[in-house]
Order: structure tokens, then C-alpha cells, then sequence
């Protein structure tokens, strides 16, 4: 944040002013209700910065990598729905954005990106960090533009951000770097009223149909339907659906329900897989995810998307739904009202339910030194608030996560399809900057802290209250795993890791290492809560991960 006194946009419908283009751009962003810009300068956006330091209503986040920034932008909008933007410098810095941006390109999180490209008259020439900017984005981006004039930055500026929200995409725009101070006078745009969509009436009552002449019925859940709780049980209840959930999904219902059966396949409930093949019909709400081994054969199938796109190609339906989730869930729990369940079917749900969770104690009960890796999920579990964002690194930690933690109302933030190490600690930044008011944990691996360490700085340059627990191996573990079970030689998984204690403490963090479940219990419990960011070095047995293990 700045201290400079904040030049208020003009209002709605004032005559056009002239301003710079890197004023009018920002805004364009604050009527579309961006907060905050995540970033590292750099001399092709320095018209930029220099608009962002002469105003306050959107703060500028200076991180230490433009992965990370990238990484945050994407986070907040998985987070939040709303645009996530980051900025960058021509060349390497571009080039360093495509890891965040490649994450939520993948998890169809809107995300605009705004880059500085070489003057107008070095474009094309041997200048020093040109290079064709929309070729590199090509493969992770919906939309990716060069602005040519000083009056068609807002253009494209709209088009840019129109384009990622509508269409759940990634957006990049070029700006030559002495356009930013040029003037226009072309206004900025508020935007337009997002459509609420109404599912097709008939394609209703054929999806109904189904459900109702199924006697083995499922639902597959995805991360959409977080804010649609109630009516999903409510769906589930009337039909008497098992409830299996798409990877990550964890805390869209709470685990205790007796139809929810945790996550299907990797990270999730062992045993659900075979009960799965069983079904005769299956809802998929707001999910592409269907792992291979666990496709039942011969079911029917219903998809359901908030958004065309989000429908997904991975297997086919006999029945397709596109609407407000809140929409359809209502809709089809009212025409399967009065269906009653096959009560073996009841039966099997609830056995597969008894079955995990009598394992899940048995894995979550080891109390050893080093930590057992589902002891410590298990420790959070206890631990964090019930509406608490907890931000998973990619890696063995993610997985024992979503194997053992029994969600109740936290919200989970991960890279779901582009499986990013490095992850987790600026999605817990960009969380708690985002949702000040909520308790934000990250749970990463040594390995995926490793590459994004110097952004410790930051959440203490911002003083961001997150906890860090660290999985300490001294191993890629997965990796290690992987190998090990295609009986290769795990060459490359051993760490060479530093005290995190003393590196955090250096960051201005408090930190602790914890050896056993009593001292990680204490330390949790002394922690969470404070006002000061916090990491905790947990020294973590190297346990396969049961689906691994060869």
C-alpha cells in the first residue's frame, strides 16, 4: 500500500478526461473491482508503477518471483470468482509468468496478465528482451493481444478482461513501454451484467428421468458447487446418491454426512473406486474429473456446468445441463422428490462409508517420531478453525491431505490440473490478503517450499498472519515413491534443505521444529491465531504413500 493521496476515478458518464494510458487502464481495473496487482517492476512497466504509486484503490503486491505473482493472481480468483491480475516485465519476466499462468489456464481461473513489451519502434527488431510475446502465450492463454495505440489500450483492455471472465480464461496483454504514459481520452468501461443462466427445461426432465429409473445412482462433486452445500445434500438425500468427490473438492460438504465417501481416485478414498463402477446412473456436477479405473461401465451419465466450457470432453453424457448450480440443484431435486432409495444400494454406501473411516483411524492414530505423514493431517484437522483456506502444495503432502482430512466448512486451494510444486505458499498469501478475516494454513512439501522460499519476505513485508507446516523428508517423495514402484532408481529425489527455522526466523517469521505429535499439537495451538506469520518444520517419516507403494 501507498501513502499518496488517492486520485479518484471520475464518475459514471463524466465527459472523457485526457490521462495517461497507464491512469486510464487502472481505472478500468477498479470498476471491474480489482484490489490488488501482484508483480515485479522492471523498466518496460515502470509507466505503470508509476501510476500505481499515485493512487489507493488498488494496491500493488511486489513479490520476489513472477511465478509467484502469477501463482497469487491465479489463487485469488480460484478463491475468490473475481479477476486475478499480475504485471511483469518484458522477457524474462513474461517469461517467468507462464508456471502461475499455466496453473490457471488449466483450472479455468480468470486471470488477466498485463506485460511490458519493447517501444513501439524496437517491436520486431533485435532490441534488448524483445521477443514475440502472443507466440510464447499461445499455449496457456484464451487470449493474448499487442497494443499498438495509445486510444486502443482500453479496447483491449476490455476485450482482455471481458474475455477471462466470460470465459474462465487466462488473458495477456502487451504494452510497449512508452505507451503506458501517453494520453487518451477513451473512457474506462464498467462491466457488463453477467447473464444468469437457466437450464434447458427438457434436457431437465431427461436428466430427472435417468436419475430416477437408476437403482444404483451417484454424484460426482466438483469445486463448484462450494457455495451450493445444502441444495447438493438436499439432491443427494431425496435420491439417496452416494456422494464422491472430484480431486480437491474437500469441504464442499462436510465429511460426516453418511452419503459422502471422500474423494475418487488418487488421494482419495481407497474403496470408493469399486462402489463407483457399480453405479448405474452418475451426476456429474461441476467436474471434468473422472479418473481412469473408476468409470463405471454401461452408466448413464449427466453433466452439469455453471459455463458451456466448464462441460468438458473427458466422457460423454446422455445428458447435459448448463445453469446456475443453485438453479439446477433445485430444479433436480424437485422432480426426483418421492423417489425412494433402493435400500442394498443405502447399505453399500453406508459399508464403504464404515470401511474408510475404520482405516482412516487406524492411519491417523500413529503417533511416532519422525511424524507419520496422516498423524500431522490429522493434528491440523483438530487444529484450524471450520472455515479456515487451507492452501495445498502440490506432492506427497497434497495427497495425504486429501486422503485423510476430514472437512467440515474449509475451503481448499491447490493446482488441480497443472499440479504445480511451489504452489501452496503464494496461494496462502494471496488468501489472506483477499480474506483478511479468515485463518489461512498452507501445507507443503520441502521440495515445493524450496522453490518459492524468498516469498517468505513477503507475507512478511505485508504482515500476513499464515501458518506454514512443512513436511521435512529431505526427499521428493513422490517422486521417490513413483520410481521405487516402477522398480527404477529414484536418482534426483534426495534434498539438500536448509534449517527452515532459522531461514523463516530470518524473514522476520516465528518458527519451531516439531518432532513429535505432542510438540506439533502445542505448537499449533500457540500459533494459530496469532498476529505473526508462523512455520512449522515437521520432521516427517519417509512413509510410501499407499497408492505407491510397490
Amino acid at each position: 500500500m501507498h501513502d499518496n493521496a488517492a486520485k479518484s476515478p471520475p464518475a459514471a458518464g463524466a465527459a472523457p478526461h485526457s490521462r495517461s494510458v497507464a491512469e486510464a487502464m487502472l481505472e478500468q481495473l477498479g470498476l471491474w473491482g480489482v484490489k490488488r496487482v501482484y508483480g515485479v517492476t522492471g523498466d518496460a512497466i515502470f509507466g505503470l508503477m508509476d501510476a500505481l504509486a499515485e493512487q489507493t484503490q488498488i494496491a500493488f503486491i511486489a513479490v520476489k518471483h513472477e511465478s509467484a505473482a502469477a501463482l497469487m493472481a491465479s489463487a485469488e480468483a480460484k478463491l475468490t470468482g473475481g479477476l486475478g491480475v499480475c504485471v511483469a516485465q518484458m522477457g524474462p519476466g513474461l517469461a517467468n509468468l507462464t508456471v502461475g499462468l499455466g496453473d490457471a489456464y488449466l483450472d479455468n481461473a480468470p486471470v488477466l496478465a498485463i506485460t511490458g513489451q519493447a517501444p513501439l519502434a524496437k517491436i520486431g527488431t533485435p532490441s534488448k528482451q524483445f521477443i514475440d510475446q502472443q507466440a510464447l502465450m499461445g499455449a496457456i492463454t484464451g487470449y493474448s493481444r499487442l497494443v499498438a495505440d495509445p486510444d486502443a489500450a482500453m479496447a483491449g483492455l476490455t476485450e482482455a478482461m471481458h474475455r477471462a471472465r466470460a470465459n474462465l480464461t487466462v488473458s495477456h496483454l502487451s504494452v510497449p513501454s512508452d505507451l503506458f504514459g501517453q494520453p487518451t481520452a477513451i473512457p474506462a468501461k464498467r462491466p457488463p451484467a453477467a447473464p444468469v443462466l437457466q437450464p434447458d427445461p427438457a434436457a431437465l426432465d431427461r436428466a430427472a428421468g435417468m436419475m430416477r429409473a437408476a437403482s444404483r445412482p451417484m454424484i460426482l462433486a466438483g469445486c463448484g458447487l462450494r457455495h451450493e452445500r445444502e441444495s447438493l445434500l438436499k439432491l443427494a438425500e431425496a435420491r439417496g446418491c452416494g456422494i464422491a468427490l472430484a480431486y480437491g473438492a474437500a469441504g464442499i460438504a462436510p465429511d460426516d454426512h453418511p452419503l459422502l465417501l471422500n474423494g475418487l481416485g488418487e488421494g482419495g478414498n481407497p474403496h470408493l473406486g469399486e462402489l463407483f463402477r457399480q453405479a448405474d446412473a452418475v451426476l456429474v456436477l461441476e467436474s471434468d474429473w473422472w479418473p481412469e479405473g473408476s468409470v463405471p461401465q454401461g452408466a448413464r451419465v449427466v453433466r452439469t456446468a455453471s459455463h458451456p466450457g466448464l462441460l468438458g470432453l473427458s466422457r460423454p453424457a446422455e445428458a447435459a445441463l448448463v445453469g446456475e448450480s443453485a438453479i439446477v440443484l433445485k430444479q433436480l431435486a424437485e422432480r426426483l422428490r418421492d423417489c425412494p432409495a433402493d435400500p442394498s444400494w443405502t447399505e453399500a454406501i453406508r459399508r464403504c462409508k464404515r470401511t474408510w473411516q475404520a482405516q482412516q483411524e487406524r492411519e491417523a492414530g500413529m503417533r511416532e517420531s519422525p511424524l507419520h505423514p496422516a498423524g500431522i493431517i490429522r493434528a491440523v484437522e483438530r487444529a484450524v478453525d471450520e472455515d479456515a483456506v487451507i492452501a495445498l502444495d502440490e506432492g506427497d503432502a497434497a495427497l495425504w491431505f486429501l486422503r485423510g482430512f476430514r472437512a467440515r466448512k474449509q475451503r481448499v486451494l491447490l493446482s488441480n490440473r497443472f499440479r504445480t510444486m511451489g504452489f501452496g505458499l503464494p496461494a496462502a498469501i494471496a488468501a489472506k490478503l483477499s480474506r483478511p478475516e479468515k485463518q489461512v494454513v498452507c501445507l507443503t512439501g520441502d521440495g515445493g517450499l524450496g522453490m518459492v522460499m524468498a516469498d517468505l519476505l513477503t507475507a512478511a513485508r505485508y504482515r500476513l498472519a499464515i501458518g506454514v507446516i512443512v513436511f521435512r523428508n529431505d526427499s521428493l517423495q513422490m517422486e521417490r515413491d513413483k520410481t521405487a514402484q516402477q522398480g527404477l532408481r529414484p536418482e534426483g529425489t534426495e534434498l539438500t534443505n536448509p534449517d527452515f527455522v532459522r531461514v523463516a526466523e530470518a524473514c522476520g517469521w516465528a518458527a519451531r521444529r516439531v518432532e513429535s505429535p505432542r510438540q506439533l499439537e502445542e505448537a499449533l495451538a500457540h500459533y494459530l491465531g496469532g498476529s505473526r506469520p508462523f512455520l512449522l518444520e515437521a520432521v516427517t517419516a519417509r512413509v510410501p504413500f499407499p497408492e505407491f507403494q510397490s
